[in-house]
Parts: structure tokens; sequence; C-alpha cells
């Protein structure tokens, strides 16, 4: 397959793979730098090929993480055994957890509450096979998880003492990284993120509970880190494709993104400077990013056909309907009209990637040359 970008319908999505292969080999470099096990949460991408990609050629399937039980079974049925669920476990998916680990997933799940690991507890009290548990730990207030200090560490390792359940450590995920400004607020989150997960650690081996996996996630804490001590492994995601938002924090550069929707232009309103596309919230997502705290991409970033910023980044998806995106310029004056010709092909960067990417059923691979070399699939659901 060669085909060239004009003979595609859009809007559709690009996946750079160049791009793609040397942002993957940038985290690894910097997980072996700091020596620990890159676990990638393959939920930016939910693809075979990118997990494919991410595990290096010819490689056999190594640990991920996951944000649904879907994609737990999409990449067991690809190879990989090795799976994190990432997300607090609720009763409801409990069968679903025992059905991976019969078909022989080696399937890790967490939760931060005595409630839920007594539910987990009774439901696998007769389960063949125990599942894996980590207690998850919130070291910087923005999402679940437990303080390391709470009391409440103990109760649920003391509730996750059934024949079903093994206790296996800590998982954190460093969600305020998105917040911080500078190099060195990022430098100092990944410690923060570092010193709590293994603190938490550490208090239940003091106890005499065992916690072998301490376990750090997302991309900017990863690699701004400057140590990981105590730390066996790492689960960024978004840094195979990069987005606007890891532009805005200063962990990649535009020519570094991977990820963009192909769009035409389907028409001009001169009046009010918009200049029509043909992709709308329906392809780009309505995801403004970190528009609050950082540079105002808009829906997202306008790029020729090439994937160049436009005008040094002047013009931007200012709003969009359903099928309709709204060209405009940055400063908002009606008079500078992205004036080129309907038909033209333009190209948009994302703001939030995970969630551009979940609007597509498919990536269009291009290669260097800018030729459309193969089709992956990715999945979507629960």
């Amino acid at each position: 397959m060669n085909t060239a970008l004009t003979a595609l319908e859009t809007p559709a999505l690009l996946l750079d793979e160049p791009r793609l292969h040397a942002n993957i080999a940038r985290m690894r470099a910097r997980m072996a730098a700091l020596g620990v096990t890159l676990r990638p949460h393959v939920k930016t991408a939910k693809c075979i090929e990118v997990a494919r990609a991410t595990d290096g050629e010819g490689a056999p399937p190594g640990p991920i993480t996951v944000s649904t039980l879907r994609e737990a079974d999409q990449f067991a049925d690809h190879g990989w055994t090795d799976i994190t669920y990432a997300v607090g476990l609720t009763p409801n998916k409990c069968a679903h957890v025992r059905r991976l680990l019969d078909r022989g997933v080696a399937l890790t799940v967490i939760l931060d509450s005595v409630d839920a690991a007594r539910a987990l507890a009774a439901a696998a009290a007769d389960w063949p096979t125990p599942v894996a548990v980590l207690i998850e730990i919130d070291t910087d207030g923005q999402r679940a998880g437990l303080p390391p200090e709470a009391p409440e560490l103990l109760d649920i390792a003391t509730a996750l003492a059934g024949p079903g359940v093994r206790l296996r450590g800590v998982l954190t995920h460093c969600g305020g990284s998105y917040h911080c400004h500078g190099a060195e607020a990022l430098r100092a989150m990944a410690e923060q993120e570092r010193a709590g997960a293994v603190h938490a650690a550490g208090r239940l081996r003091a106890a005499g509970f065992d916690a072998p996996v301490v376990s750090v996630g997302a991309t900017p804490t990863a690699l701004f880190a400057e140590r990981l001590d105590g730390v066996t492994e790492a689960r960024p995601g978004v840094f195979v494709f990069h987005d606007l938002m890891m532009e805005a924090l200063g962990v990649c550069t535009t020519d570094e993104i991977a990820v963009s929707v192909l769009t035409s232009v389907i028409g001009h309103r001169r009046d009010r400077g918009w200049t029509l596309v043909d992709a709308g919230w329906m392809a780009l997502s309505r995801d403004r990013g970190l528009a609050g705290e950082f540079a105002d991409h808009g829906l997202g970033l306008v790029c020729d056909a090439d994937g160049q910023p436009i005008g040094g980044g002047d013009w931007i998806v200012a709003a969009a309907n359903q099928e309709h995106g709204l060209v405009a310029h940055r400063s908002g004056d009606a008079a500078r009209l992205l004036d080129v010709p309907v038909g033209t092909l333009l190209r948009i960067l994302p703001q939030h990637v995970c969630a551009t990417a979940a609007q597509h059923p498919a990536y269009e691979v291009i290669g260097a040359d800018r030729q459309v070399r193969a089709r992956w699939p990715r999945f979507m659901g629960w």
C-alpha cells in the first residue's frame, strides 16, 4: 500500500510512523537509563500495531497497562498476557476479571478502599488462579487513591488476605504533572510521585505485607524524573503520539506530535473570518487541553498538508459543530482569513490525542514521504 493523502476521504486520522518510532525510542532509552520496566499504557493508541512497535520489532509482547477490560481482551487475543487494569475495580467486573485469568492472562487490578478489597476477596475466594492487586496511591491530589500516609492502607492490605487475591504493591498516577509550568516543576512533581509511592510501599513492607511492585505513571514525570530509586515500573501512555498538551508542558515539540487529523476546506465565511473544514467535534473531540493554563490552541492547531503549522502557529480550530470545524486566526481578527481554495487539505494537531483518536476507527499510517503505507485499526468501547 502506497497511497497519496489526496486519495483519502476526510476527515481521517493520520499517524506519522517515523515520529511514532522516534517517540518510542526516546521513552525506552529513558526508562533503561532510570532502571525501571516500561509498562506502556495502551489506552492512548488502542491499537495492536502500535503496541507491537512499542515492544520493539520482533520482540515478544511485553507488559502493558489498560484502562478497560475490553482492551485487556483485545490485547490478550494477540498474545499479551502481562496486563495491569489501572482503573479502580468494581464488583460488576469481577466475572470479567476471572475470565481473563482463566485464559492465562496474568492480570493485575487496582483498588483504593476496604470495601472494594473485601468485595474482591469475597468474589475471588474460590478462583483457581489468584488475582494480583495493587493499592492505588494518590501522590498529587488529582484523582483516585489513598494518600501515602493514610491509615486505611494497612486495613486494605489486611482485607486482601483471602486465598483468591495476592497483594503485589502500590500504583500511582501523577496527573498533577499536567499542570506544571517548566522543567523544574516537572522534575519536582516526578520526585513527589516517586517518593510518595515508595513511601507507601515501605509502610506495607514494614507491616509485614508483600509489596514488590511500585508502579508510577504519566509521560511528563517519566521523561523528567531524575531518579526512580525504589520504583519498579512506569506506565506512560501518550508518549507514543504526544499532543498539544505535551507541547505546552515542554515535553515535546510540534514536530514530534505523531497524530493529526486530515481535513478538507469546504467553504469560507468571509464576514466572520472563518475557513470551514470537514473536521468538527466528531473528528477532533471537544477537549481544549490546557487552554486555561497555557496557550489556547482552540480545538487544534492548523497545519498544511505536510504537517507544518501555518503562519508559525497563528491558525487554530476556534470552534466546531458536529461535522464543521471553524478555522480562524488566533487573534480573533475577522479580517484575517485563511484564504485557501475549497478542497485544500489541512492537518489538525490534537489538543488531547487520547480524546481525538477515540473519534476514529483506524489510523492512516504515513511514512517520511507523506504517503499512506498502511491502515491500522483501533478499537473502542468497554
